[in-house]
This record gives structure tokens, C-alpha cells and sequence, in this order.
């Protein structure tokens, strides 16, 4: 197994981490990356090396040798608080002096405390009457991209792979980020709006993440690739299901039972931190 460090820190730090997994080898990856080979891959190597990472500000990802990006096919990804910096949905909330209310049951969908359908439903109603043109204004104003999202996705498509937006947020958004990037398919939920308002209604079923899995199965079936092939990421409780198809997930910027769950873990890097992951 090998051991991938990625972050910034001192020399200290990573002959630390160094001596902890005992690798035959380390190579540099980039300035803030390294790639160590043949580690001590155990239960307790596994423990001391996360809880020394976490606390450096390093990320730290035992995979296999040999795992290359052209190994996959598909690249499904969350869009909230992954591809993207924000909740869309907090963010709506806000124009209706609403935000802490909304974001309160954002947080603990994510967590996995409440059955994200029943989330959306109660946080959607909450914008009932709002002017549509504060979609528009959110997109414009406070949606960010994250951190090395351009570069990941267009290796990604440059290596072959097809590349999937499946969000439990709102098709305006994901519509425009779709183009933005240039994911291949996006699925979201629908916001009813009637008269240039918002209903306070979702249009059709809720993408929760029983409906997350169903698409990157979909997906997959369409291109006639077995769902190990996909590489999944996400943040929150609503996309274990498809994570859990994953011949790689990874767990970006995650909630705790996120990452305890995920192959790969960046609670620091960009997420072109699947790159150094993966050997071009």
C-alpha cells in the first residue's frame, strides 16, 4: 500500500508522518505532495498517521499501488459544498431573512440527523413567496467554485472519463454549472415557481440519496461500465448510497461520517487533490 501525503507543512512534520508508516521509499508528487511507497499498512499505522495528519493540516490517503486515473470511466460528483463553496439553498434563504433557520437543517441533513427528503421539504417551503430573481442573484453574487475544480475536471475528461453533476440542490444551479465545467449529465431537484415567485415546492421526487445512487447506477448502465469504474465525492450523509458504489470515494471537506467512510479524505487540499491520489 502506499501512502499519500498532500499539504503544507515543515520537514519535521512529514519525516514524522515518514517515520510512523516506515515506506521503502517517498517520492516527491509536487511541493506539496508526496507519495510514499511500500508503507506498514496496519490498523494502528492507519490511526496514528490520520490523527497526526489531521492535526498538521495534512491530508493523508493509503491507497493502491499502480491506481491510475484512466482506470476509471465516470467522475460523479456532489455540486453543494463540493464542486461548489456554498448551500445554494442557505444562500437563497438569506434574501428572506431565513438563512440560520435553513442553514440549522442544512447542517444536520448533512449529518445525517434528519432523512434529506423530509430536510427539503421543510427548508424549501421556508422560500415560498420569494422572487425568482434571487436564484439569479445567488449564482451572480455568492456561488464560488471550489478549489481546483477546473483542473480536476478537465483531466478527467481528458483521461476519458465521463464526468456527472448529481446534486440534492436546485437544476438552476446545476444547469449552469454543468456548462460552466463541462460535465457531461447533471441531475437536481426542480423548484416550482409560479408568477416569478417561489411555491415553497419541489416539482416531481426529491433527489435524496436513495435517488444519488439510482443516477450514478444510470449513469454507468448508459455507458455500459460497472459502477466500480466511478470515482464519487461528496460531503454530507445523502451521498453514502453512491459512494458506496465507488471504485474510489472520496470525501471532500466531509462531515465526520463522511469521512469515516470514504476511501480518500481531503479536508485540506483542492480537490485536484485526487490527482496526487491517483498516478497520471
Amino acid at each position: 500500500m502506499n501512502l499519500i501525503l498532500q499539504g503544507s507543512a515543515d520537514r519535521s512534520t512529514i519525516e514524522q508522518l515518514v517515520a510512523v508508516a516506515r515506506p521503502a521509499r517517498i517520492e516527491a508528487i509536487h511541493p506539496r505532495a508526496w507519495r510514499c511507497i511500500d508503507v506498514a499498512d496496519t490498523p494502528d499505522v492507519r490511526r496514528e498517521v490520520s490523527a497526526a495528519s489531521l492535526e498538521a493540516g495534512l491530508d493523508a490517503a493509503f491507497i493502491k499501488p499502480g491506481l491510475r486515473l484512466s482506470d476509471f470511466r465516470v467522475l460523479a460528483m456532489d455540486m453543494d459544498s463540493t464542486v461548489i463553496t456554498i448551500e445554494c439553498i442557505d444562500e437563497i434563504a438569506d434574501m428572506q431573512g431565513l438563512k440560520p433557520q435553513v442553514a440549522r437543517i442544512t447542517e444536520a441533513a448533512m449529518r445525517g440527523e434528519i432523512e434529506f427528503a423530509e430536510s427539503l421539504t421543510r427548508r424549501v417551503a421556508l422560500l415560498e413567496g420569494l422572487d425568482a430573481g434571487a436564484l439569479q442573484k445567488v449564482y451572480d453574487e455568492r456561488l464560488k467554485l471550489s478549489p481546483g475544480v477546473d483542473a480536476l475536471i478537465a483531466t478527467a475528461r481528458g483521461a476519458g472519463l465521463k464526468t456527472l453533476l448529481v446534486s440534492g440542490g436546485f437544476t438552476f444551479f446545476t444547469d449552469r454549472v454543468k456548462a460552466r465545467l463541462g460535465f457531461d449529465y447533471s441531475h437536481a431537484n426542480v423548484l416550482e415557481v409560479a408568477n416569478g415567485r417561489l411555491t415553497g415546492k419541489v416539482v416531481g421526487g426529491i433527489v435524496d440519496g436513495e435517488e444519488k445512487k439510482r443516477t450514478v447506477e444510470r449513469v454507468c448502465a448508459e455507458l455500459g461500465v460497472p459502477t466500480g469504474s466511478a470515482i464519487v465525492v461528496g460531503d454530507g450523509a445523502n451521498d453514502l448510497k453512491m459512494m458506496s458504489l465507488a471504485g474510489l470515494s472520496v470525501a471532500y471537506r466531509a462531515k465526520p461520517v463522511v469521512r469515516a467512510q470514504a476511501d480518500v479524505g481531503l479536508n485540506f487540499s483542492g480537490l485536484d487533490g485526487i490527482l496526487a491520489v491517483l498516478e497520471q
